[in-house]
Order: structure tokens, then sequence, then C-alpha cells
């Protein structure tokens, strides 16, 4: 997910008109704020974009490597005594994915839209991801909450928690991977999708606005050690 980087851009053609502002000074004006809450919204439109695209949740590197450990455990068991349910298992959850995505975008754009000067001064002021990790903490437990009872709901209709429990049936490692439960239960695997879904939606919004580079702060601070906004 790339995202098209104009806020520096934006606040150096900004900072050339005056001679008063400094960069930092600009970027926590109502102008940065303005520019922020648009690269976020771009942002998480193209993040979303790719969970409402089952192909693209499938294959989508970060949202892989956001897999809860527990989930993968049973992939990992299902890949030894029934493969072709590991690949029904993830292609499911991609398919609950797409219905999630008309509760998280809501979620995402009323935080980004109620971002303060406050917000856009920390932002400013802190290190790699400090915006990603800020609209984290304002979302992520709301959207966990509000995601996994569709989450549920599809895998069931979808019947892969009954089947996925069918195959583990006895098998012992599941129960050191559940913490002894019997079977993974709907909630139980449910619960690790929307992990995954949430992780993965953050970890890409981190990991492609870490490469926004805040030139504004590379031409105000050239001698100190560059800093990138998001």
């Amino acid at each position: 997910m790339k995202i098209k980087t104009v806020l520096v851009s934006t606040l150096a053609v900004a900072a050339l008109g005056t001679t008063t502002q400094s960069c930092l000074a600009l970027a926590t004006s109502s102008i940065g704020l303005s520019i922020l809450k648009q690269i976020l919204l771009g942002g998480i439109s193209k993040g979303l974009g790719i969970f409402g695209n089952k192909n693209a949740f499938l294959q989508n590197d970060l949202v892989l490597k956001a897999l809860p450990e527990n989930l993968r455990g049973v992939y990992n068991v299902l890949d030894k005594i029934a493969p072709s349910l590991t690949t029904k298992g993830k292609d499911y959850i991609a398919q609950a994915a797409a219905y999630t995505v008309n509760i998280s975008e809501p979620i995402l754009k009323n935080a980004v839209n109620s971002l303060t000067a406050e917000d856009v001064n920390r932002v400013a002021n802190g290190g790699s991801g400090a915006a990603t990790q800020l609209l984290k903490e304002k979302t992520a437990h709301q959207i966990m909450l509000a995601i996994q009872p569709k989450v549920d709901e599809k895998l069931n209709e979808f019947g892969i928690v009954r089947s996925i429990n069918m195959a583990l049936d006895g098998n012992s490692i599941l129960g050191g991977i559940f913490g002894n439960q019997t079977n993974t239960g709907s909630t139980n695997l449910s619960k690790l999708a929307s992990e995954q879904m949430v992780n993965g939606l953050f970890t890409s919004l981190k990991i492609t606005k870490n490469k926004t580079k805040c030139s504004c702060w590379t031409r105000c601070k050239r001698n100190k050690s560059e800093k990138r906004y998001l």
C-alpha cells in the first residue's frame, strides 16, 4: 500500500511563503492538522482496499506477518493432517475480512477527523510510526470489538470452524495451542482471525508511512538526524 505523501511538500511550499513560522510551528498548525488528516484518510482508504479484496488480503506480506501465533499453530497442525483445510481456512478468513471493511472504516475515519492540534504535535515530535501508533491507540480496541461478531458469523456460515474441529479432534497439539481447551471454538478462531485483521491493518499503515520522509524537517534540521513524520 503506497500512499502519495503530500504533507511535507505542502509544508515546504507553505514555509516558503512565511519567514515567521518554523517548520515545526507550521506542521502543528491548522495547515499541518489538515494535511495529516488527508494523508491518514488516504492511507486508511488504500489499506481497507486490501481487506476488501480477497486475493490482495491473501497475498499481502504484512497481513501474513500479522498472523497470531495461535492461529499459525492451528495452520501448522492442519498442514500435517488436512492441508486442504489450511487453504480453506485462510480463504474464508480473507472473505470474512471483506465484510469488516464497512465496520472498520467509519471508526478509523471518525478518529482521524477528531484529531486535535495536541495529537498533531505528538506526531510531529514523535519517532518512526508515531501517526500510526496514535491511530492504533484510538481505534484498535474498538475495531476489534466491532468486527469480531461479524467475523464469527461469517466463519460459522462458511462452516470452517466445524470442519477444523472435526479434523483436529483428539489432536494433543491443539490443547497446547488453546490452553488445553478441547477445540478451537468459533470464539477462539474468530478472535484470532480478527486479531490478524486489526494487526495487519496497522502494520501495513506503519510500514507505508515509515517510507514518508519529512523533507521539511530535513530542510530545517539539516545537521540533525532525519525524522520521519509518520
